[in-house]
C-alpha cells in the first residue's frame, strides 16, 4: 500500500471521526435542554420507554438470524475448491458482524436523540415558539442522519483499509460486501418491524378513536395513542435511517466494486476504488457544514430552512466533484455522472412531492372525489399513485442513461454515489419529520395552549413534505444502488450476457418478478393482523372503562404498546427469511445467469410497487389533512369519514410495504454480489455443467 493510499483513507475516516464527535455534541446540547412542565415529561418517557423496549427486543429476535448467516459465510469459505473466493469466508463474517453492529448502533442513537429531542420541541414552541421549536427539531432529525452516514463510512473505510493491509486491494473490495450484508439485514428487519409496528398502532388508534370514538387525534383518552408516537419513531427513525444507511453503504460498495474491474493498470484501478470513498467524505463533511450554517442563525420558516440545508450540502458536494473529477480522475466523466445522480435524487423527490402534496392538484382531486364517499377515494388514490411511476421512472432512466454515457457502467455506481453522497442531511431533514409529529402529539396529550399546538402543527406539515420527499429518495437511491449491484455481480460472476430465451433465465425474471408482491402481501397481512388486535383492544378498554372517555381514569397505553411489539416481532421474520433465502437458492438452482434474472425481474416489480404505494399513501394521507383543514365539509363529514378510511388504506403501502420494497431489492443484490464468486468458481461451475448435462 502506497503512502498516498494510506493517508487519503485516514483522511476519509477522520472526516467521519470529526462528524461523529460534532454528533456526541450536539445530542448533549439537545439533552441539556430542561423541560419544566412535567405532563410532557411523563408523556415523553412513555414513548422513550416504548421505542427503546421494541428496539431492544427486536435485537434480540435477530441475533439468531445473524448467527446463522454468519455460519453459512464461515462454512462457504471451507468448502473443497472455493478456500481462495474471495468475498466469503470469515473474513466476510467480520464484516458482516461490524456491518449489523453499526447499523445497529446509528439507529439506537438516532432513536435515543429523536425520544428526547420530541418533548424539549414541544417545550421550545411553548417558551421560544417557531425558531426555537426548529432548531431543536431539526437538530434531532441532524443526529440521526449524521451518525448513519458516519457510522457507515467509519466501519466500512476501516475494514477496507484493514483488510487492504493484510491482503491485498482484490480481497479488499469483495469482503466488505459482507458490511453491506450486515447494514442491509438490519435495514430489513428495522424497516418491515417498525413499519407493522407503527401502522397496526396507527391504524387502530384512528378507526376506533377518530371514527368510531369521534375524537380527535393524538387525544390522551386514546389509548393506542402512545402506541402510536412510539411507531414514528420506530418505523421513521430507525427504520427510515437504517433504509438510507444499507442505500449509502451499498452505493459505495457497488462503486468499489466496478472501479477495481474499470481500470487496467494497478495506478488506475486504485484511483477508481477510491474515488467513491472520497466523494462520501466531502459529502459527509458538506451535510456536517449544512448542519452547522442552519444551526448558526434563528429560522421561522421550517420549509425555506431545510431547502437551504439541503442546497448547501449539495452545493459544496458538486464543487468537490468537479475538482476531484479534474485532479484525482484526470476526467470530467465522473463528474457528470455524481451530477446525474443528484439530480435524478432531488427531482425524483419533487415528483413524489408533486403527487403527495395538499398544495398540488392530484392529492386536491382525491379530497373532492371523496365526497361521493370510500370507494371513489381507495380509486382515485389508486389511479394516483400508479400514474405517479411514469415521470419517476422516466427520470431514474435518463439518470441512469446520462451515467452511463459520461463513464460506462462505472458512472452508474458514480451515479448512486453521487445520489447518497449528502446522504447525511437528506436523513436529518426526514428525520425532522417524526420528531415534529411526535412534539405535536405531546402538544395535545399535555394540554398545552393552542399556540404551541399551531406551532408544532406547522413544523408536523412540513415534515409531512419532506417524508414524502424522503421516500421517493429512497426509492431512486434503491434503484441506482440495485443497478449498480447488479453491474458488479454481473462482472464478477462472469456474465457478459443474459440469454432472455434461456429458461433458467426466464424462469429467474418470473420468480424475481413475483417475490416483491408476495413480499408485500405479507407485510400487509401483518399490518391487518395486528390492527385487528389492536383495533380490539382500545374497544375493550372504551367498553370495560367509560371513565376514559369522561377523562375521569386513564387508559392502559402499557397494553397497545405490547400488542404492537408482539405483533411486529412475530410477522416480521418470515418476509426476512424469503428475502436472505431466495438469491441463494437461486444462484445454487438455476445458476449464475439465473440468478441474473432473478434481480432483474426483481428491481423492475419492486421499484414499480415501491413508487405506487409510497406515492399512493402519502396522497391518501395528505387527502385527509387537507380536509380537516376545513375543506369540502372538514373534520367529522362524511368526505372525513371516507378519507380516514383511504388514508388507513395508505398506511401500511407508505410506511411498510412500499419502503421494505426498497430493502428488498438491495438485498437480494447484496447477498448475489457475495456469492458470486462462488458461482464463477472451477468446482461450481463443473458441477452446474454437470447437473445441467453441459
Amino acid at each position: 500500500m502506497s503512502s498516498t493510499t494510506l493517508i487519503i483513507l485516514i483522511l476519509v475516516i477522520a472526516s467521519t471521526l470529526i462528524t461523529l464527535v460534532y454528533v456526541a455534541a450536539l445530542f448533549k446540547k439537545v439533552n441539556a435542554i430542561k423541560v419544566e412542565n412535567q405532563t410532557v415529561v411523563e408523556i415523553s418517557k412513555y414513548i422513550q420507554e416504548g421505542a427503546m423496549a421494541f428496539l431492544k427486543r427486536e435485537y434480540k429476535v435477530m441475533i439468531p438470524i445473524f448467527i446463522i448467516v454468519s455460519l453459512f459465510l464461515t462454512a462457504i469459505g471451507f468448502i473443497p475448491g472455493l478456500e481462495h473466493a474471495e468475498g466469503v469466508g470469515w473474513q466476510a463474517t467480520i464484516c458482516f458482524l461490524v456491518g449489523a453492529l453499526f447499523s445497529g448502533l446509528a439507529g439506537f442513537i438516532g432513536m435515543q436523540a429523536a425520544v428526547r429531542a420530541n418533548s424539549r420541541t414541544t417545550h421550545s414552541a411553548q417558551v421560544g415558539g417557531m425558531p426555537a421549536a426548529l432548531r431543536v427539531a431539526f437538530s434531532g432529525g441532524s443526529i440521526l442522519g449524521l451518525v448513519v452516514v458516519g457510522l457507515g463510512l467509519l466501519g466500512l473505510t476501516s475494514l477496507f483499509l484493514a483488510f487492504y493491509a493484510i491482503f491485498d486491494i482484490t480481497v479488499a473490495v469483495h469482503v466488505v460486501s459482507g458490511y453491506g450484508l450486515g447494514c442491509s439485514l438490519i435495514a430489513l428487519f428495522a424497516r418491515v418491524g417498525g413499519g407493522i409496528y407503527t401502522k397496526a398502532a396507527d391504524v387502530g388508534a384512528d378507526l376506533v378513536g377518530k371514527v368510531e370514538a369521534g375524537i380527535p387525534e393524538d387525544d390522551p383518552r386514546n389509548p393506542a395513542v402512545i402506541a402510536d408516537n412510539v411507531g414514528d419513531n420506530v418505523g421513521d427513525i430507525a427504520g427510515m435511517g437504517s433504509d438510507l444507511c444499507e442505500s449509502y453503504v451499498g452505493s459505495i460498495i457497488s462503486a468499489l466494486a466496478l472501479g477495481s474491474i474499470y481500470a487496467v493498470t494497478i495506478e488506475a484501478s486504485l484511483n477508481y476504488i477510491l474515488f467513491p470513498l472520497i466523494i462520501s467524505a466531502i459529502g459527509i463533511l458538506a451535510s456536517l457544514l449544512s448542519v452547522l450554517f442552519i444551526r448558526m442563525r434563528e429560522w421561522k420558516n421550517p420549509q425555506k430552512t431545510l431547502a437551504i440545508a439541503t442546497y448547501v450540502a449539495t452545493g459544496i458536494v458538486l464543487v468537490g466533484a468537479l475538482l476531484l473529477s479534474w485532479l484525482y480522475l484526470d476526467t470530467f466523466g465522473a463528474f457528470f455522472a455524481i451530477v446525474a445522480g443528484l439530480f435524478a435524487g432531488v427531482m425524483v423527490g419533487r415528483i413524489a412531492e408533486w403527487y403527495t402534496s395538499s398544495d398540488y392538484k392530484q392529492v386536491k382531486a382525491i379530497a373532492a372525489q371523496s365526497e361521493t364517499g370510500h370507494a371513489t377515494n381507495i380509486i382515485a388514490g389508486f389511479g394516483s399513485g400508479m400514474q405517479s411511476t411514469a415521470l419517476t421512472i422516466v427520470v431514474l432512466v435518463l439518470g441512469i442513461v446520462v451515467s452511463y454515457f459520461a463513464f460506462g457502467l462505472y458512472g452508474i455506481g458514480l451515479a448512486a454515489v453521487g445520489m447518497l453522497s449528502t446522504a447525511g442531511i437528506t436523513i436529518s431533514v426526514d428525520g425532522y419529520g417524526p420528531i415534529s409529529d411526535n412534539a405535536g402529539g405531546i402538544a395535545e396529550m399535555s394540554k398545552l395552549d393552542k399556540s404551541v399546538r399551531k406551532i408544532t402543527d406547522k413544523l408536523d406539515s412540513v415534515g409531512n413534505t419532506t417524508a414524502a420527499i424522503g421516500k421517493g429518495f429512497c426509492i431512486g437511491s434503491a434503484t441506482l444502488t440495485s443497478l449498480a449491484l447488479f453491474v458488479a455481480y454481473a462482472q464478477v460472476a462472469e456474465l457478459t450476457a443474459i440469454d432472455l430465451i434461456a429458461p433458467e433465465v426466464i424462469s429467474g425474471v418470473l420468480v424475481g418478478a413475483m417475490l416483491p408482491y408476495l413480499f408485500s402481501s405479507l407485510t400487509i397481512k401483518s399490518v391487518g393482523k395486528a390492527a385487528n388486535h389492536m383495533i380490539e383492544e382500545v374497544r375493550r378498554q372504551f367498553r370495560e372503562d367509560p371513565g376514559i372517555m369522561e377523562g375521569t381514569s386513564k387508559p392502559d397505553y402499557a397494553r397497545c404498546v405490547d400488542i404492537s411489539t408482539k405483533a411486529a416481532l412475530k410477522e416480521m421474520v418470515i418476509p426476512g427469511v424469503i428475502a436472505i433465502v431466495s438469491p441463494v437458492a437461486a444462484g445454487l438452482l438455476i445458476g449464475p445467469a439465473g440468478l441474473g434474472g432473478l434481480l432483474v425481474g426483481g428491481l423492475v416489480s419492486a421499484i414499480m410497487l415501491a413508487v405506487f404505494m409510497a406515492n399512493a399513501g402519502g396522497a391518501w394521507d395528505n387527502a385527509k389533512k387537507y380536509v380537516e383543514e376545513g375543506n369540502h365539509g372538514g373534520k367529522g363529514s362524511e368526505t372525513h369519514k371516507a378519507t380516514v378510511t383511504g388514508d388507513t388504506v395508505g398506511d401500511p403501502f407508505k410506511d411498510t410495504a412500499g419502503p421494505a420494497m426498497d430493502i428488498l431489492i438491495k438485498l437480494m443484490s447484496i447477498i448475489s454480489l457475495i456469492i458470486a464468486p462462488v458461482l464463477a468458481s472451477d468446482s461450481f461451475r463443473s458441477l452446474w455443467d454437470v447437473l445441467t448435462n453441459r
